[in-house]
């Protein structure tokens, strides 16, 4: 009886001991020469390439400001939402180029890309930014279209005459 109450606080001991080197890793600032944080976001089919660094909240995509670039206010929304979770909004310049998609792709890719940026520049924000879903990738892309079919799903039109 003693031999496996042995048993069981040596296993008790075993489970402490792997729990303590499982522990979250420790994050650290990543910047690059310049003082800038960089982060790389995809939406559908577009990548947005970002830079981020202090400054008084100026976005620039693709050399335009955010507001001309994305002239629809959702499209703003959505950029700049990793600002507004982290209550950062005007503390950063943002410098980013965004390629492929439409512009709602893009601004998904902006985001993700400012909120990869933001996590590397203050590690403590990515436990604000990941439970609102901003260090995540949306991985939903446009169906393939199948041959024989009109598009990815839809069928030509049946006509009995």
């Amino acid at each position: 009886m003693s031999s496996t109450l042995e048993e069981q606080l040596k296993s008790v001991e075993v489970k402490q001991a792997v729990e303590k080197t499982e522990e979250a890793p420790v994050r650290v600032q990543k910047l690059d020469k310049l003082g800038r944080a960089y982060g790389t976001g995809r939406r559908k089919g577009s990548v947005a390439r970002v830079w981020l660094k202090p400054g008084n909240g100026e976005v620039i995509v693709n050399g335009k400001p955010v507001l001309k670039y994305f002239t629809r206010s959702v499209l703003q929304t959505i950029v700049m939402q990793p600002f507004t979770i982290s209550n950062r909004a005007g503390r950063y310049d943002v410098w980013c180029t965004v390629s492929g998609g439409g512009l709602s792709g893009q601004a998904g890719a902006v985001r993700h890309g400012i909120s990869r940026a933001l996590a590397d520049y203050e590690p403590d924000l990515r436990s604000v930014l990941k439970p609102a879903g901003m260090m995540t990738r949306d991985s939903r892309t446009v169906e393939r279209k199948k041959f024989g079919l009109m598009k990815a799903r839809r069928s030509f039109q049946f006509s009995k005459r």
